[in-house]
């Protein structure tokens, strides 16, 4: 008898752990999510808008570039106007209030000029590096070799008629500081306010030489000859790119500066001629 009710006791116990389990299992089921809620990945908002900018002359083949492929990954941007001169031009336009939603620059001295007037948006990222070349003739017919052969008269007794950047240019300063270095007296025929005009004078044979950087002796191709110069990563110019404060669509600004950096935008770059920043 005894033995009968304790068998019934347990089997009683059991009956009532298992009626517990079932009721927390279905509050669990009911409380926890959904599998195909909790996988959903959140949604990023898209960037869009229309911008300005204003970029370094040595970087037109690749901002043309750059923009384009851009807006393919970013439909909802357009860029309604790029100009291209000398990073010292364009800054002074910005400063002077035109309207400007990114600036790339050739040097971080005219960068700071605007960094300096409060008109930059975050902190200027550098994004590539450029050295300088003599661009000559094609074929190189009056056998320039070195800075030195600039000031040096030829057999003709003639010195080579010689385009350089201005001095305040970011491709003008870096020439004034290999010619310190080389010790290398040179009086110009023209100082230019871009390295486009130099490479465009020495190419319609304005002029026999001329100091630009090594992209654009590339981006001319046949019409040019580069001669390089040792050690001119001593005066290699930094690029640097910044959205500007006040632009009506931050966003694509930032991102597009923040684009520069991606493996693909670098890797446009190094084929261009340029290097890592």
């Amino acid at each position: 008898m005894n033995r009968n009710r304790r068998r019934i006791a347990r089997t009683g116990i059991a009956a009532g752990a298992l009626a517990a389990l079932v009721l927390l299992a279905g509050c669990a089921s009911e409380s926890a999510p959904k599998p195909s809620e909790s996988a959903k990945p959140s949604a990023t908002a898209e960037v869009s808008g229309t911008l300005t900018v204003s970029a370094a002359a040595s970087l037109q083949p690749a901002f043309e570039q750059l923009t384009a492929d851009f807006t393919k990954l970013h439909p909802g941007v357009t860029f309604e106007k790029t100009t291209f001169d000398g990073s010292s031009v364009l800054a002074t336009q910005i400063i002077g209030g035109a309207p400007v939603d990114v600036f790339a620059s050739a040097d971080a001295k005219n960068m700071q000029k605007v960094v300096d007037a409060k008109l930059a948006d975050g902190a200027p990222v550098s994004f590539a590096t450029s050295r300088l070349e003599i661009a000559v003739a094609p074929g190189n017919p009056l056998g320039i070799k070195t800075l030195a052969d600039l000031a040096q008269a030829g057999a003709d007794g003639k010195k080579p008629v010689v385009v350089i950047c201005a001095p305040e240019v970011p491709c003008g300063n870096a020439a004034k500081q290999l010619l310190d270095r080389d010790k290398v007296a040179l009086t110009p025929a023209s100082e230019e306010q871009n390295v486009t005009a130099v490479l465009t004078k020495v190419r319609a044979g304005e002029a026999d030489a001329g100091l630009v950087y090594r992209t654009d002796v590339m981006r001319a191709g046949a019409e040019v000859t580069g001669v390089s110069i040792p050690g001119a990563e001593e005066a290699a110019g930094k690029y640097l790119i910044v959205p500007i404060v006040g632009s009506k669509s931050a966003d694509a600004a930032k991102a597009f500066s923040e684009y520069l950096r991606s493996d693909a935008a670098q890797s446009l770059l190094e084929k261009l001629g340029f290097s890592p920043a």
